[in-house]
């Protein structure tokens, strides 16, 4: 087992080093979002595409930022002990492995979302972070706004009355993504590294760069890219953690390609709460029909008083009655990464307003949904012990084969 480093207190004027992982689409976002904090170098890049590498090195170059190490494998990069921190913007099967073996490195972490490809992986990934006194948060940014916390703070505090239900939605067109022929590997490409813990599948383009996210293997649908952002406002506006029940409905339609995951899918959640019952949603779906107050990519609250909209993840605004007389509004962002970057100087995990173990729980809803909605029937959730109540198949579905030597451990 790996020795737990000391957990130091940083003063603001020390630098932290942070090595970045995965570096296509998110990656580079997080790139910039780091290395425009105060006292915060970029010190080095990883991915297994040695061409995105060579072109975030000069992205940093451009940035007048030191050049960072260079790594291929995330294993080599975790042996440089001068690195404070890892940030890990891989495909979605990545995550837990990476975050458990940073942890073990006596690193602390920022995960894009969802930190979990599965519910063991959740469990997995919560243990880790505990275990070794790591400073680990999920990437769901929406936590970090003022205007978000100061919103469900009075939604809390009786605004709209009790709040009974909350939708999330996903109307988002997205065209079809073809079918590709199996081919070589590109060169400068680790395929057999980038695969990881996943079944190791011939070559195709729409496995590989961004569209990874429509194939069981390695992402979960919209419901776990963009879905898991309005799953877990929905539970944080709600106010409620595990479910009772869930039923998912869906499918694929309109295309004929390569695409596994359903782009048509609606989910429903039952809590009880203090003895009463209180609803969510979920819903993808190619059109905004009906754009409910521009929450297009958003969410909604319905409480006793009347609704608030959250069309973004930084704004939410609130009417009453049925005559929907405007009440307050709130707009501002906040910066994730600044607030990570806080708790890792502070050794506080409280200080971070998306710590894995909340993440884990939104996680958590979106694979049940998803498990419900590819078994084709409703899932009856014990929220205390963590397991369907009668559905071995679908506890089955918890976990998956890991290709060795990729395996999520049982014992972190």
């Amino acid at each position: 087992a790996a020795a737990i480093r000391p957990s130091v207190l940083r003063s603001a004027n020390d630098t932290i080093r942070i090595g970045i992982v995965g570096l296509r689409g998110r990656g580079g976002d997080h790139i910039k979002g780091f290395a425009s904090l105060p006292n915060v170098e970029v010190a080095a890049l990883c991915d297994v595409d040695q061409n995105i590498l060579e072109s975030r090195v000069k992205d940093l170059d451009r940035l007048n930022k030191p050049k960072p190490a260079t790594y291929i494998d995330f294993r080599k990069m975790l042996e440089d002990k001068s690195i404070d921190a890892v940030s890990i913007a891989t495909p979605n099967h990545w995550h837990t492995l990476q975050t458990i073996w940073a942890c073990q490195a006596g690193k602390d972490v920022y995960v894009e979302k969802p930190a979990s490809h599965n519910i063991f992986e959740s469990k997995q990934i919560v243990a880790a972070a505990k275990k070794y006194n790591r400073i680990v948060q999920q990437g769901s940014q929406s936590r970090s706004s003022p205007a978000l916390q100061e919103a469900f703070k009075q939604l809390r505090e009786g605004l709209l009355g009790e709040i009974y239900m909350a939708r999330g939605l996903c109307f988002k067109p997205r065209n079809t993504i073809g079918k590709t022929p199996v081919e070589p590997v590109p060169p400068g490409v680790d395929y057999d590294l980038w695969t990881g813990p996943a079944p190791l599948r011939p070559f195709t383009r729409n496995r590989f760069h961004y569209n990874w996210h429509w194939f069981w293997d390695y992402g979960n649908g919209d419901f776990g890219n963009q879905g898991i952002h309005e799953v877990d406002k929905a539970r944080w506006g709600l106010g409620v953690t595990y479910p009772t029940l869930v039923t998912a409905v869906g499918g694929k339609v309109m295309f004929d390609d390569d695409q596994e995951t359903p782009n048509v899918l609606t989910v429903g959640y039952e809590f009880e709460v203090g003895g009463k019952k209180k609803l969510m949603t979920f819903e993808v779906r190619h059109w905004h029909t009906n754009a409910e107050k521009n929450a297009k990519i958003g969410n909604l609250y319905y409480g006793e008083k009347g609704y608030m909209v959250v069309p973004s993840y930084e704004q939410a605004s609130v009417f009453f009655g049925q005559k929907e007389e405007p009440g307050p509004t709130w707009r501002q962002a906040g910066d994730h990464y600044a607030n990570f970057i806080g708790a890792v100087r502070s050794r506080k995990v409280s200080d971070l307003t998306c710590p894995v173990d909340e993440g884990a729980i939104s996680c958590t809803l979106m694979h049940l949904g998803n498990i419900s909605y590819r078994l084709g029937r409703s899932l009856k959730f014990d929220p205390v012990n963590l397991r369907v109540i009668g559905d071995e198949e679908a506890n089955r579905m918890f976990t998956r084969d890991y290709r060795k030597p990729f395996v999520v451990p049982e014992q972190v």
